[in-house]
């Protein structure tokens, strides 16, 4: 059987919330679609929660080894028989009309745009990264709307302007069978939408189309594993970040201020000597204004 659109969506425990998110996807008006949800080995068993959805579009399948979102959203991949691709992650909420408003975007574009996305309303942070109840911002940031004659390599470098689940992918639009790394357990989105943009044009609309819920146990709040996935997006694009010395650079700061936080100084010192070759003025802007006085004594320059 065929389909318009696959939709993948892994899921570790969360019995709840998952069912919230699968009929905010069942219950679009765009209907030509299947559901493939993916359970990440998740302590709880979520096969009960699936097949009480009832719905004959709905396919499921199980880890037995927890392999972390990068892994799940590959076999989903693996398993998809659409035309076009979609992620919805466990906690989330699909608007009504996403499918339907960003499929026929894409079928009015050319060829070389690979990706339609959207915006979402996200609760439990705001617009500077604070975390909390009552927080609520849209992301991403709609002053920062990437454009199709855009340079969207050095642009996605700067950050991501891709939640995967506010996007529409065509299913060709990436030449590899497998998307993501499976060895990243946070920015792995981040990780691929870099390689992505290497290869296809996206095409940003500013309109809502997902409800986003920070979680308590959300990876997006976990400081080590971003660095860790920050690390990853650095090593694997050192060639095409040396066209961007900027980018280069402010992937290498952020880098440096999260190693600090984690207090990991002697590595954040290395991430620091290195953005200093390559940008020297912003990177002593940036040690003037966020190393504390007592640490830029010991830095070596």
């Amino acid at each position: 059987m065929t389909v318009s659109v696959s939709v993948i969506l892994p899921s570790y425990g969360r019995p709840d919330s998952l069912k919230v998110a699968c009929e905010s996807v069942l219950s679009q008006s765009y209907r030509d679609l299947e559901l493939i949800v993916v359970d990440d080995a998740s302590e709880i068993d979520l096969r009960p929660v699936v097949e009480a959805l009832g719905d004959d579009r709905v396919r499921y399948v199980r880890h037995e080894v927890n392999g972390g979102p990068a892994k799940a959203r590959n076999t989903g991949l693996k398993m998809a028989r659409g035309r076009f691709v979609a992620f919805q992650d466990s906690d989330d909420m699909w608007l009504p009309d996403k499918l339907f408003r960003q499929i026929e975007k894409l079928e009015s574009l050319p060829d070389e745009v690979g990706v339609v996305t959207g915006s979402k309303i996200l609760y439990g942070r705001d617009e500077f990264h604070n975390y909390g109840p009552g927080k609520v911002t849209c992301a991403p940031p709609p002053d920062g709307q990437i454009k199709l004659d855009d340079d969207q390599v050095r642009r996605f470098f700067f950050g991501n302007r891709i939640s995967l689940q506010n996007a529409v992918f065509r299913r060709g639009c990436f030449p590899d069978r497998e998307w993501f790394d499976p060895c990243a357990r946070a920015n792995e989105d981040w990780d691929f939408t870099v390689r992505l943009v290497q290869h296809t044009k996206v095409y940003e609309a500013l309109d809502p189309v997902v409800l986003s819920f920070i979680s308590p146990d959300s990876i997006s709040r976990n400081t080590r594993k971003q660095a860790i996935g920050t690390i990853r997006v650095l090593k694997k694009n050192q060639r095409v970040l040396a066209a961007y010395p900027d980018a280069h650079t402010r992937i290498l700061l952020y880098l440096a201020q999260a190693l600090m936080t984690l207090g990991r100084k002697r590595a954040a010192k290395k991430m620091l000597r290195k953005a200093l070759r390559i940008h020297p003025v912003k990177t002593l802007a940036f040690v003037t204004a966020r190393i504390p006085r007592v640490l830029r004594k010991r830095l070596p320059f």
